[in-house]
């Protein structure tokens, strides 16, 4: 071609974080004849907007070159009909990102699109590379130049400079090189990869839409809003090609055993989506009820930290007796705005985030029900907002084991000085938090909910042991997504 492949067509900045775990990135991707591709990658992204809310981006083939774009901010806000209507072809990749505190910039937003000596390439990725300082250091030494700091950024170069012929081969050679926890949607001219890490940390599936048209997403609820049916998932170490002939697995790659992350049964993945073939939502309320036969209260009624905690909540009030009612309303949309407090809303703090109803509180002893508590940050004020509105006794049920380590496989879980459970005894907790009692679900009767054996997961932020090799990095040169 007499010019590139690659059509640039982006710009932007800014974001914001809470207390609980970091989301982590949003991957879809899809091949079907005949159909607005953007369009329909934009629905999917839009229900995976849980899983990142600080870029987003699009990128689309249409057989000959690659159109993309991609900006700071939520899906909704990022593309409009003005943005969506030069992307045209007929096979596509999108992203939502999460980051780390330092890296929320246009740079590090997804997808990454290169030229290559193949062609253009698109990458999104979910997850991190624990070798990824390393294969950074390689590609600075062979003289690549790298403009962002994450490690999606170093993938996709690994990807467009490896070895290889073909990219089913450079594909390959990829997943012998890496290290940690990667779900890719990769885009070439003519087809659409899928990637999965080969212990399988985070979820990636496959589905299909009307008779030719195949879907790819991190979360199966991306299917139902585009009219897609979810197929299967996609298997650890598995290499999916998706183009004209259908979904064709390239390679199974080998792995020692499954290391699922235990937090996407506990927080990160919608309810309405499945894994292993059971809704999340059933799950979460096993988990509440295993907490209530492990840790019963006296109390009058049972709420939830909204809307995560839900599920866990009404299995404690099922498995308990005690009768679950709505004790804190949300305020859905004050994560979703760049405008930011100022030192009287800061103040009033949880306020901005949650409303207490009064009415269903006052004179009740209430069992607060939340899914985790990661740095204690915001468990404190809500227990004063509980008292406030009338509750006589606050005990806080977590329907999840404490959170005592990092996480370095994709999710923001702090560091072991911000993880109040790592400085912190229970007791010493609860006396922080101004509540009657604490108790947290144990690891045991977190994986008793999942119908699942006990190593079939990644354990890792609540034990300290990890499925793979950790290499120490510094956070400035590398950010955790």
């Amino acid at each position: 071609m007499a010019r590139s492949a690659l059509i640039e067509l982006a710009a932007g900045d800014s974001a914001d974080h809470d207390d609980k775990p970091g989301h982590e990135c949003g991957v879809f991707g899809i091949f079907v004849r005949d159909a607005d591709v953007a369009r329909l990658t934009f629905f999917g992204l839009y229900a995976l907007q849980h899983r990142g809310q600080e870029s987003a981006g699009i990128a689309v083939s249409n057989g000959r070159a690659i159109r993309h774009y991609k900006q700071m901010g939520l899906v909704a806000q990022v593309f409009d009909e003005e943005k969506l209507r030069p992307l045209t072809g007929h096979l596509a990749i999108g992203h939502t990102r999460y980051s780390t505190t330092g890296s929320s910039r246009l740079e590090n937003a997804q997808p990454f699109v290169v030229e290559s000596v193949l062609g253009p390439l698109a990458v999104g990725h979910n997850g991190n590379l624990t070798n990824a300082a390393a294969l950074r250091r390689e590609l600075l030494t062979r003289g690549v130049g790298l403009t962002g700091t994450s490690d999606s950024e170093v993938i996709t170069q690994m990807l467009a400079g490896g070895e290889g012929h073909t990219w089913d081969e450079k594909l390959r050679v990829f997943m012998v090189r890496a290290q940690g926890a990667y779900c890719l949607t990769v885009l070439t001219r003519e087809t659409l990869y899928a990637v999965r890490d080969p212990l399988g940390l985070h979820p990636l599936c496959l589905g299909r839409l009307g008779e030719t048209g195949w879907v790819v997403a991190s979360e199966s609820c991306a299917f139902g809003p585009i009219g897609a049916e979810f197929v299967r998932e996609i298997e650890p170490g598995e290499i999916l090609a998706i183009n004209e002939d259908g979904p064709r697995t390239v390679a199974l790659m080998p792995a020692p055993g499954r290391a699922e992350c235990l937090f996407e049964y506990i927080y990160f993945a919608r309810p309405d989506s499945r894994l292993h073939g059971t809704a999340l939502h059933a799950m979460r309320v096993a988990q509440g009820r295993e907490l209530a036969r492990e840790a019963p209260a006296a109390a009058d009624v049972v709420i939830a930290v909204p809307d995560s905690a839900t599920p866990a909540a009404i299995g404690y009030a099922q498995a308990s007796g005690i009768p679950y009612s709505e004790g804190l309303i949300k305020n859905r949309y004050i994560g979703r705005t760049f405008i930011q407090p100022d030192d009287h809303l800061r103040k009033v703090g949880i306020n901005l985030k949650f409303n207490a109803l009064a009415d269903n509180l006052a004179g009740k002893r209430v069992v607060l029900v939340d899914d985790s508590i990661v740095r204690g940050n915001t468990s404190g004020p809500i227990v004063r907002l509980l008292r406030e509105a009338g509750a006589s006794e606050v005990h806080v049920r977590v329907s999840s084991p404490p959170i005592r380590h990092p996480c370095f496989l994709g999710v923001d879980m702090a560091t072991y000085p911000e993880l109040i459970a790592h400085r912190m005894s229970i007791p010493e907790i609860c006396a922080h938090l101004g509540a009657d009692s604490l108790a947290y679900l144990s690891l045991e009767g977190l994986i008793r909910s999942t119908r699942r054996a006990p190593d079939e997961f990644c354990k890792g932020c609540f034990i300290g042991k990890y499925p793979v090799e950790i290499e120490p990095v510094e956070k400035e040169v590398f950010e955790v997504r």
